[in-house]
């Protein structure tokens, strides 16, 4: 049966049925999509497939879900609407059948250090309630109990009305607050290392500072010169103790400069209001470098991390105050709160339990409320937001999942495949984006985007029953049902990394010896202590690459090519073939077209409107200067080389005119990992989560390093990409690598020389080894969920 025929035999039934129960898509052209349309039925659960980068985040996130959310925000006034994002409306001709629809994605949480698990969920806000009303002492409202609410008291005029007339009157008022004062509720405090941020054997003319930004050859330079509190060509180290502390303390103070008023600060407080206030991340990697170097965090010693100001840490429930509770793991904290009868507060501490024990459900109940929001995975933090949306009362919502299985071992997959279908039993549309067959399998409808990706993606090759997929002689079809043997032979080991007495979070003194020279796979049920064994413990050693699940950031400016550093060697290896600046060859730099400024495109804002973009008539979206473009290597220019897919650009820059081995060595890693269809100059901001996780790989597969540790690396991977995958790991093993893998997809598993499976449980229930040896012996004794899960994969 042809693709074409698969899906209209498999779409004939939904035209059959009636408009309301359908959401429909026609002509649908966001990224790579190939004017596609296609129905999905109404209050099912359907899931999209296909390879990664074939389109399916396109047509449900970028078409779907963004016209649904589009259209919600211009059901508000003007003015309101100036105060949300602008969302431009997708590229397609006809969207019908929308409901609101709730996006819960991979995208971690921010990394805010006043935002932890129970403020996201709103758990923290009804524990603080409770607290309120039933500990003793009591010291006031719900804020009191806030580490993000800060105690003032002061006094103010209001206007108030008497006997007709409006009066002025003054009046105290006091906020009591839970936040410490010490450390201002972040838990930690700052110090600073002086000697990254001066040298003291230099004075400040001849450049003492290191702090970034702190040049005194510009205008810092007449302000430091123009106060007077110091000697700017004295060494610092040879300051009073006066001076040192008006460079680096002082608080404002009003200064006039060379005839101007100014206010002068010392470079600590300035550093606290500029840099330190930023999120870590957003951070430029020259300033976080810096900040790393030069400030160091340790634990408040007034509250010991708690965040709390005294009065909220003395006030307690039978003996258990706020903090312990938020210290508990949720799973403890739940049956706590389930202690505790008071019927004046029974509908809270019910609303309350409920909410902690979907925590449990959803297989989070390991967390405890006090962790920082931040410190989550992309899987902790897509399963933590669907907290909320569990309990709702709402019906006809449309829900859109991407991956939600990432991070599970496949013990916890059933729980939330039946979280899944609660949701669609409620009479809601869940649309889930998934590559692992247990979330597939329970599908009432599937889409399968293809048939490869990319510019070979983009189409629906399939719709209809998990029947018919496996039928269909699709990609996704023909590997729907593969399975990785067990292995007959294993590799010996050429050593061990020891690790002793590992006791970060929830490990229990672990002893272990991981054997190198081998692919070693580390197991247990998500919370169970691997990343805190294998992060903890291995990374960081000398001689070891961590490839972790850090999100690489980039703006449309950002391409594959730029990331990997390719772009170098290509940009130099052309100015050499014509004789001119490499810095020609940069659409950020000499080269940019002077219209777009090298984006290629115009972006007009319009206000409270969404922005509008269009292609740049003066280089025709090429990013560069008509003249740049008349010099070529190997009879292509510098736009048609960023044009090429990365499997095309690795034969140009393999042989003849363009032949370059640095770019060569790059392409091979990234079609070693699956990404061989991608152009080089596509931005970063259009790639799915798997494909920069891919790219974050073959990245580090550069680097020198006798171990390499990678964090589930089949993350976003097609079933058709782990045989692919198994294929590197055995290649990096077999060129002398010791390769470490934590992992929960059975394939690898099976793939592994040696096995070390974390467990039992998770949380406190974790934290020690269950299991040593190899995939054979784990399944022949299946003492362990982990040997229970492979057996029933492998078949035995």
């Amino acid at each position: 049966m042809s693709i074409s025929s698969n899906v209209d035999a498999q779409t004939s039934q939904l035209h059959a049925a009636d408009s309301h129960d359908l959401i429909r898509v026609r002509g649908a052209r966001v990224n790579n999509l190939k004017d596609i349309s296609v129905e999905i039925p109404k209050r099912r659960l359907t899931v999209f497939t296909g390879v990664s980068g074939s389109g399916k985040s396109s047509l449900v996130f970028g078409t779907i879900a963004a016209e649904s959310q589009r259209m919600i925000n211009e059901t508000y006034s003007a003015f309101v609407q100036g105060f949300m994002p602008t969302l431009a409306r997708p590229d397609v001709d006809v969207l019908e059948g929308l409901t609101t629809a709730i996006l819960v994605d991979q995208e971690r949480m921010g990394a805010n250090p006043r935002s932890t698990v129970g403020t996201v969920t709103d758990a923290n806000a009804m524990l603080r309630i409770v607290f309120s009303r039933l500990a003793q002492p009591h010291i006031g409202s719900p804020q009191a109990y806030s580490f993000n609410v800060a105690s003032v008291s002061g006094a103010g005029a209001i206007t108030i009305e008497r006997g007709g007339e409006k009066v002025k009157e003054r009046r105290s008022f006091s906020v009591t607050g839970g936040m410490c004062p010490r450390c201002e509720g972040t838990g930690n405090v700052k110090d600073f290392n002086l000697e990254a941020l001066f040298d003291a054997g230099k004075s400040l003319s001849e450049g003492a500072l290191s702090v970034p930004g702190y040049s005194m050859d510009g205008w810092y330079g007449r302000i430091f010169g123009g106060t007077g509190f110091f000697d700017m060509d004295k060494p610092l180290g040879k300051y009073t103790k006066k001076e040192l502390h008006d460079l680096l303390y002082r608080e404002p103070t009003k200064v006039k400069v060379e005839g101007i008023n100014l206010t002068y600060e010392g470079i600590i407080p300035k550093m606290q209001k500029s840099m330190l206030a930023k999120d870590v991340d957003a951070m430029q990697p020259h300033i976080r470098a810096f900040v790393e170097r030069a400030v160091v965090f340790t634990t408040c010693p007034e509250c010991a991390g708690t965040r709390l100001a005294e009065h909220a840490r003395n006030s307690t429930i039978n003996g258990v105050s706020i903090a312990d509770a938020c210290a508990m793991q949720i799973s403890d904290l739940a049956a706590w709160v389930r202690s505790l009868e008071e019927p004046s507060v029974a509908p809270l501490l019910e609303a309350l339990g409920e909410t902690l024990d979907s925590f449990v459900d959803i297989g989070l109940g390991y967390l405890s409320l006090d962790r920082p929001s931040g410190t989550l995975s992309g899987g902790e933090s897509q399963r933590t937001k669907m907290i909320r949306h569990l309990g709702s009362s709402l019906t006809d919502i449309t829900y859109v999942f991407d991956e939600p299985t990432i991070g599970l071992h496949p013990h916890d997959i059933a729980r939330m495949n039946t979280l899944l279908l609660q949701l669609r039993d409620k009479g809601n549309t869940v649309l889930v984006v998934e590559h692992k067959p247990e979330a597939i399998a329970i599908a009432d409808h599937v889409i399968d985007l293809g048939p490869r990706a990319g510019s070979d993606g983009g189409e629906v090759v399939y719709q209809g029953s998990i029947e018919g997929l496996r039928a269909s002689g699709t990609l996704t079809g023909k590997h729907l049902d593969d399975k990785v043997s067990l292995k007959d032979s294993f590799r010996k080991s050429t050593g061990a990394m020891e690790v002793r007495g590992a006791n970060e979070n929830n490990l229990k003194n672990v002893d272990v010896n991981i054997p190198l020279g081998m692919l070693t796979v580390v197991t247990g049920v998500a919370g169970s202590g691997k990343s805190s064994l294998i992060h903890g413990s291995v990374s960081g050693r000398e001689g070891v690459v961590t490839v972790d699940q850090g999100a690489i950031r980039g703006s449309r400016r950002s391409n594959p090519a730029t990331y990997t550093g390719m772009l170098e060697p290509i940009r130099k290896a052309f100015a050499k073939a014509n004789g001119v600046k490499p810095a020609l060859f940069s659409a950020n730099s000499e080269g940019a077209c002077p219209t777009c400024n090298g984006a290629g495109v115009i972006y007009t804002d319009l206000g409270m409107m969404a922005g509008v973009s269009t292609v740049c008539e003066e280089c025709e979206g090429r990013r560069f200067q008509a003249a740049v473009l008349e010099y070529h290597l190997g009879g292509k220019n510098i736009s048609e080389v960023l044009g090429m897919s990365m499997d095309a650009a690795e034969e140009f820059f393999r042989d003849g005119e363009a032949k370059l081995l640095a770019a060569h060595k790059i392409l091979s890693r990234l079609a070693d990992v699956g990404l061989g269809y991608l152009k080089l100059g596509q931005p970063l901001t259009t790639l799915s989560g798997g494909e920069r996780q891919r790219i974050k790989l073959a990245t580090h597969l550069g680097e020198k390093g006798g171990v390499y540790v990678l964090d589930e690396p089949t993350t976003g991977l097609h079933l058709a990409d782990v045989e692919k995958l198994l294929g590197l790991l055995d290649r990096l093993v077999d060129s002398g690598k010791s390769v470490i893998v934590i992992e929960h997809h059975q394939a690898v598993m099976a793939h592994a020389d040696w096995i070390i499976d974390i467990g039992p449980g998770a949380g406190h229930d974790g934290g020690s080894i269950v299991f040593e040896g190899t995939p054979a012996e784990l399944v022949a004794s299946r003492a362990t969920l982990t040997g229970q899960h492979l057996a029933a994969y492998v078949g035995a």
